[in-house]
């Protein structure tokens, strides 16, 4: 007789669908998704705000005009590059990117980290579908310093930094550190993009505005879901020779869609909207890391981490010495009895962190611009006494 496995599938999704659906609607929480929420009532959302900012009324795009050329417009200002291009997804846009400058330098080679999101997420896409091969200047969960990239023994054409470092714990380099990256690349000759899914978030980190951040790079590659709270979509913004070249290969993956208007229209709802919260999204999320890390020692939790210790952005993990599965369960048992979700899924973190212990991501957007530092603890304090074994 075989194996029967004792989860199948088939549970597995709708447990995932449950938890989604119960943090989502938690009537306390730090932070909404893309996710979050029914059909009915986030189209009417953004149709509110359509009429609102006087875009009800905007003619339907068809292959990439009217409302999705206003969005190219605003995010290449936003960024200050000559020219952007609207893609479906970041990865078509980031394959697109990278095979443009390969052509330009000769080179088949992008120097990346080996946690970025092509190396982790995307299925080796960038050999299989475009023939470029990654090297890795560091395997430390930070970015590559100046003199890993300048010291790097092979050639390589493109160095592609993504900032923040999502998997590492959405971490970022010093000011400092990364204008000598992007100088040590320059003196290899080497072409330098910005995989700046979340670069919206960096200003405050950086001290910087965003098109003086992106200015460092030779092309920014930034999503419109992952911290403006868009439907999907992402953006290239770049020289215009390089960009025009972008549109050509846009159609030849096959991301010339018919329409896309509520895309863009959700987009620039999040430039509107979400762009300016960010800023105070990312000071509020530093009291919030100082109330869990506090709360675990008033606990007398053995071992945890808050990482990074000061967030870098509106984004950071924490880590505990427990399974996963123990700490999603913790998660879920606090939510159904309080309605309150801090914590949502835990996953192991992988080659970064020591065996036993489980990662989460908090995240804080407008919802949790209302807890305080003790509604924090109080929640830390619920979640502890959930944990079972």
């Amino acid at each position: 007789m075989n194996p029967v496995s004792p989860v199948s599938p088939v549970d597995e999704e709708a447990a995932r669908l449950y938890r989604a659906g119960l943090w989502g609607g938690a009537a306390r929480k730090l932070w909404d998704t893309s996710v979050d929420g029914a059909v009915g009532p986030r189209l009417r959302e953004l149709a509110d705000w359509a009429e609102a900012a006087s875009h009800g009324d905007a003619p339907v795009d068809t292959y990439g005009n009217g409302l999705v050329e206003e969005l190219e417009r605003r995010v290449a200002e936003e960024l200050g590059f000559p020219a952007a291009v609207f893609f479906p997804t970041g990865t078509m846009a980031q394959q697109v990117a990278l095979r443009c400058w390969s052509g330009r330098t000769g080179s088949p080679v992008v120097a990346l980290h080996p946690l970025a999101h092509p190396e982790v997420h995307e299925n080796g896409a960038f050999g299989a579908v475009s023939g470029l091969r990654t090297v890795h200047p560091t395997d430390a969960p930070r970015l590559p310093t100046a003199e890993e990239v300048r010291d790097h023994p092979e050639p390589f054409g493109t160095l592609m930094l993504e900032l923040p470092l999502r998997d590492a714990g959405f971490v970022l380099p010093s000011w400092e550190e990364l204008t000598g990256v992007v100088e040590a690349a320059r003196e290899r000759d080497a072409v330098v993009h910005f995989d700046g899914a979340r670069l919206w978030e960096c200003p405050t980190h950086f001290g910087r505005g965003l098109a003086e951040i992106a200015g460092l790079a030779d092309s920014v590659y930034v999503s419109f879901y992952k911290s403006l709270g868009g439907q999907s979509g992402a953006a290239l913004a770049g020289p215009e020779d390089v960009m025009e070249e972008a549109r050509i290969w846009r159609h030849r993956y096959g991301g010339m869609l018919f329409q896309q208007y509520p895309a863009a229209l959700a987009a620039l709802r999040g430039l509107d909207v979400e762009l300016p919260r960010l800023p105070s999204y990312t000071a509020h999320a530093r009291v919030v890391a100082d109330a869990v890390r506090e709360a675990f020692a008033d606990a007398g939790i053995g071992w945890s981490r808050v990482h990074p210790e000061t967030p870098h952005t509106h984004q950071f993990q924490v880590w505990l010495p427990y399974s996963p599965d123990t700490l999603t369960a913790a998660s879920v048992a606090a939510t159904e009895a309080t309605g309150t979700a801090l914590f949502r899924r835990w996953f192991s973190p992988g080659a970064g962190g020591p065996p036993g212990v489980a990662a989460t991501e908090l995240t804080v957007t407008a919802p949790g611009l209302a807890w305080t530092a003790q509604d924090v603890k109080e929640a830390v304090r619920d979640f502890l006494s959930r944990i079972e074994g």
